[in-house]
């Protein structure tokens, strides 16, 4: 099975145990070589100012090639660029250019007066002020305000067009769901990676609060399973055996490239890269 590249997101501490969390995370997943590591803004871009702090001290103390996370929620078109010019001068080139979640308790996005509109705005103008690769999100399940699976993937070409470099999905529970995603998406004329978002699942109960809330479907086998491993107390051998099966089968269909959702909680991505031949003994061999 070749290697395949990998990248990994984190999200930015809320306090001094998270803070600790976050760098075991780090030093855990570091020696697997990742291509880049992202750092997620919260909803309503709440965490703004600690995802700008964890980005500027991953590029400038970890060796870690970092991607930021951006959106358009609640800022104008100036504050939100002056962010990616300070992301620029810290030495950072990666953005993930998102719309955003509206804030927490909000029915939806609503544009600030003088901001981006959506998230093909914002690309735009990332990609006018140069020297940024710009990441952004596709959805192989449908996305909660989206009319139809088409419109999904003319969005998602859109903003391909716009300047962004490559996409990286939204995560699912299934192997044909990206397999069907990626066959309309080349369909539809798009010709940049799609890169499959992989969720190890450390908490059932969380994991099916983020699938409803994001639109993936959860199938009713993956439930039954998860409901029986949690009485036997097998859930993190199921979810590892779940995660390296996809991944595989994956790498089978010719994906080279595999981006894992880890919550700050690295040990069953990490058991799941190892299964699939992504070590720092299998990096350090590829390099020799």
């Amino acid at each position: 099975m070749p290697r395949p590249e990998i990248s990994f997101e984190f999200f930015p501490p809320k306090n001094i145990e998270g803070t600790f969390r976050l760098w075991d995370t780090v030093n855990v997943l570091a020696p697997l070589a990742p291509r880049f590591v992202s750092v997620t803004y919260g909803a309503g871009g709440t965490t703004r100012d600690l995802t700008r702090d964890v980005v500027a001290t991953l590029t400038k103390h970890s060796g870690l090639r970092t991607a930021a996370h951006l959106t358009c929620v609640e800022a104008t078109k100036d504050e939100t660029l002056e962010i990616a010019r300070g992301f620029k001068a810290a030495g950072v080139r990666d953005i993930v250019a998102l719309r955003g979640d509206p804030p927490k308790g909000a029915s939806g996005f609503t544009q600030h007066p003088d901001g981006f509109a959506n998230s093909v705005e914002l690309i735009e103008a990332l990609a006018a002020e140069g020297d940024f690769d710009i990441k952004v999100g596709a959805y192989p399940d449908k996305h909660p305000e989206a009319a139809d699976a088409q419109a999904d993937i003319d969005w998602l070409k859109r903003k391909l067009d716009a300047g962004a470099s490559e996409a990286i999905t939204q995560f699912f529970f299934e192997t044909e769901t990206f397999l069907r995603f990626r066959d309309a998406c080349v369909k539809a004329g798009i010709d940049k990676p799609i890169v499959p978002g992989i969720f190890p699942v450390e908490n059932w109960k969380g994991a099916r609060r983020f699938a409803e809330g994001c639109g993936t479907k959860i199938p009713a086998w993956v439930c039954d399973a998860f409901d029986k491993a949690g009485r036997d107390g097998r859930s993190d051998l199921l979810a590892t055996a779940l995660c390296t099966e996809m991944c595989s089968d994956l790498i089978d269909e010719g994906v080279d490239k595999l981006h894992f959702y880890t919550l700050n909680r690295p040990e069953l991505t990490r058991d799941v890269c190892h299964a699939i031949g992504a070590t720092p003994e299998a990096r350090l061999e590829k390099v020799a």
